[in-house]
């Protein structure tokens, strides 16, 4: 009887198991760890960043990284990513001096709760508990006093140029001037305080009760007037608790992060997977407050009932950012698409790197005429197309193409436009142009092969368009790479103003970053830079054959001196693999290329491989600047199994996924599912393929058939079927 029962009891628990095992997620906000990335391979690391998707109230806290365990201040506003930030509060116990404005407050990296919507940190020391949500426009901080000590905030402002404000009923008002903007602040303390500063630009608040009850600080901001910020307050915290907000944020992160649910696959891939999304969703920010917003690109306040976006560094996310967002946000994008025609329309010129203050005139290209031409033929068209395509010719037509510079073009853009390069100057030849940025420098294979994909966009736009004369134009210019390909190297290698060939090692000569020819990368990964003719460029290496030997070579390929010597010169370059770097953007597509060769299953075999390893579930799990979702969006799309090798061409190219199940919830109410039954590490290799019941010949599927919405089903097996696609 004994033995039955026991038998009875076992069969018991493992039905409860097997049950719970079977359970599916269904809010996937959990795998999100803001830490990931935290400590930077060599340059800058992600931050643990609070805020809602895409909105203007961002905090993360002030330190250097993941290894800093001092804090300096917790900022009331990211004004801009990397950037800038705006005012700044921090707890002090005990006496105030002018020693605690600089004290560091020590934290422990295992009391310390991130979430996207809350955070959470205990500061040993002085054993004071800080907790912060966010709204769109607002956040509240929520401070923990230990008992029988003294209380105080301090207020401040990053830049030390602004002031403050107090009214009678102790809420404060400030501004903070940052460039050509000015940030107003709004904010109401709970119980009872004695504030000092009024009419400077500190404040030392001191609680007057006994702290056993927490103090609360909420504030909204603004980039309007002092009035626009008391009304984002109201709007968003009249009457609402912290619980409250945070519960209201928890919401919004859940339904953009479970827009897209996976079955299967490892933890650790869904933690990098799930990550990788919520880092979509940190840029670009809509600023606009109430039907108007303060624009940085002309100083004006505009009236619009449409959202205004900025901070995006399109350099960065044209390549899969953008694409991705045309995929789970179109409307999002045709208002981001919008905002850069407002810009354009502001300021003159079609921005690079838009921010809060204008243009950040970063890095090189024009890389938003790609992006406006991928969104068109995609159907997203709810933008002043006409106008864009304006911008767009004038910048082509017009302006600069120096790196770091925009505005009106110079003597070696009307060479560029002549000879079809930009010309070079050979190792230790003075520069001669005034506009060139002595550390940038000319960047010349960068910027031929960067603008033939922009004039290849232009000339496609044109022809959407029926602007037959513009695409033909700029049709003929879409060859310009081939000008700087050496036929015997087989590199894309400089030449200087008389068009003769500059000897460079590829590897390793240009200066820092090796600015002087290319950009962040050596001549290895710029081999790669045309992806809007990647049949042109098999045809310069000979054949598929001989293209395909390239890449192989690509990831085999020594770096011929000491990895500190070539991280002296070349530190963007993180992430290597023989000479391939994962940790920079110009290589995102490199993997894929292999899709265009006899061998598609070496596409397979390396995406898979680069985010095992260099996209793993910690603090080192990103392997170079992530730039607000340039990166992420390349794990997100190599974890679905698809990636856009040519934005501005609608369709993804096929890769191994890394779940069994994902379904992707459109917004249109279609849903499009990629099923690997038996997908793990060991069978990654597809070994045949079905999209909606019919057989794919190619590695290819469309943009409208994803918006259509099916199934993309895909055999697995543990060997690559050579034969596939071949």
């Amino acid at each position: 009887m004994k033995n039955l029962i026991l038998l009875l009891l076992l069969a018991i628990c493992f039905s409860c198991g097997k049950k719970q095992q079977e359970t599916p997620d269904t809010d996937f906000t959990q795998y999100v760890d803001p830490t990931i990335g935290n400590v930077g391979h060599i340059l800058q690391p992600t931050r643990p960043t609070v805020q809602l998707p895409n909105q203007m109230t961002r905090m993360t806290p002030d330190r250097a990284d993941f290894l800093d365990d001092q804090i300096s201040s917790f900022p009331l506003n990211v004004i801009s990513h990397r950037v800038a930030q705006a005012f700044f509060i921090k707890p002090i116990i005990g006496q105030v001096s002018e020693g605690s404005w600089k004290k560091g407050l020590t934290w422990d990296h295992d009391l310390e709760v991130n979430r996207p919507w809350y955070y959470k940190t205990e500061l040993i020391d002085d054993e004071v508990t800080v907790e912060y949500t966010v709204g769109k426009k607002v956040g509240i901080f929520r401070f923990k006093f230990p008992a029988g000590q003294q209380a105080n905030l301090l207020l401040g402002h990053y830049y030390n140029n602004g002031e403050y404000t107090v009214a009678e009923d102790n809420s404060i008002s400030g501004v903070e001037y940052f460039r050509n903007v000015k940030i107003y602040v709004y904010g109401e303390l709970s119980g009872p305080s004695d504030i000092k500063g009024d009419g400077a630009d500190k404040l030392v608040i001191t609680a007057k009760e006994n702290n056993a009850a927490p103090i609360e600080f909420k504030y909204a901001t603004s980039f309007i007037s002092k009035e626009q910020a008391q009304n984002n307050f109201q709007e968003e915290l009249s009457g609402r608790t912290f619980d409250e907000l945070k519960n209201q944020g928890k919401l919004a992160w859940g339904k953009v992060i479970n827009q897209i649910e996976v079955k299967g696959g490892t933890n650790a891939h869904k933690r990098s997977f799930y990550t990788a999304l919520y880092r979509c969703y940190e840029r670009m920010v809509n600023i606009s407050e109430n039907g108007q917003y303060f624009s940085g690109f002309d100083n004006q306040i505009h009236q619009s009932t449409r959202p205004f976006y900025v901070d995006d560094w399109v350099w960065d996310t044209y390549l899969a950012h953008h694409p991705l967002r045309s995929i789970l946000q179109p409307d999002v994008e045709a208002d981001m698409l919008q905002s850069y025609v407002n810009m354009y329309e502001q300021s003159g010129w079609m921005p690079t790197f838009p921010v809060i203050y204008g243009d950040h005139t970063c890095m090189n290209g024009f890389h938003s005429t790609i992006s406006f031409l991928d969104a068109y033929r995609k159907g997203i068209r709810s933008f002043d197309v006409q106008t864009a395509f304006e911008g767009m010719l004038k910048n082509a037509e017009e302006a600069t193409m120096l790196p770091w510079r925009n505005g009106e073009k110079c003597e070696l853009d009307d060479f560029y436009h002549q000879k079809g390069f930009y010309p070079a100057l050979r190792p230790g030849e003075k520069e001669t142009v005034a506009l060139v940025h002595p550390f940038e420098n000319r960047q010349s294979v960068a910027i031929t092969l960067g603008h033939s994909y922009d004039d290849w966009a232009l000339s496609q736009m044109a022809g959407e368009l029926g602007k037959t004369k513009e695409q033909e134009f700029f049709a003929r210019r879409t060859s310009n790479y081939k000008n700087l390909w050496h036929p015997e190297q087989k590199m894309f290698l400089p030449k200087d103003e008389n068009g003769k060939w500059i000897n460079i090692d590829p590897k390793f000569d240009g200066g820092m970053g090796a600015r002087a020819y290319y950009d962040e990368n050596n001549g290895w990964t710029y081999r790669w830079q045309t992806q809007h003719d990647v049949k042109g460029l098999i045809d310069l290496f000979g054949g598929v054959e001989p293209f395909e030997d390239g890449l192989d070579q690509l990831f085999r390929e020594s770096l011929g001196r000491s990895k500190y010597e070539f991280w002296s010169k070349l530190p963007d370059a993180t992430g290597l693999v023989g000479q391939f770097s994962m940790g920079n953007e110009p290589s995102f597509h490199i993997p894929y290329l292999f899709n265009y060769t006899n061998s598609p299953w070496k596409t397979q075999k390396w995406t898979r491989f680069l985010i095992d390893t260099w996209f793993k579930d910690n603090v080192f799990g990103i392997p170079g600047d992530e730039d607000g979702g340039g990166m992420s969006a390349f794990v997100v799309f190599s974890a679905m199994g698809f990636y856009p090798v040519t934005p501005g061409i609608p369709e993804y190219t096929i890769t191994s996924p890394l779940f069994e199940e994902l379904t992707i919830n459109l917004e249109n109410g279609n849903k499009f599912t990629v099923r690997a039954p038996g997908l793990s590490a060991e069978k990654k290799y597809i070994q045949s393929a079905k999209l909606n019941g019919e057989t794919l010949d190619k590695p290819w599927f469309t943009h409208e058939e994803l918006l259509n919405g099916g199934v993309l089903e895909l055999e697995m097996g543990r060997l690559p079927n050579k034969k596939l696609w071949n």
